[in-house]
């Protein structure tokens, strides 16, 4: 029971010092990074594929 209590003002005390606008924030951040990630990606594998083409004579 002592164990449970614990861990439950662990959560709790986690819960309050994170601030709801800084987890959007990290939220948004992690998807700002990928999304540009997989731009750059498909960019690459477009050009690729354009020089593959019109490479060949």
């Amino acid at each position: 029971m002592q164990k449970k209590i614990t861990r439950v003002l662990v959560y709790f005390i986690i819960l309050l010092s994170f601030t709801s606008c800084s987890v959007v924030e990290g939220i948004f951040k992690a998807g700002m990074g990928v999304g540009i990630f997989i731009v750059i990606a498909v960019i690459a594998i477009v050009i690729f594929i354009i020089s593959k083409i019109f490479g060949k004579k």
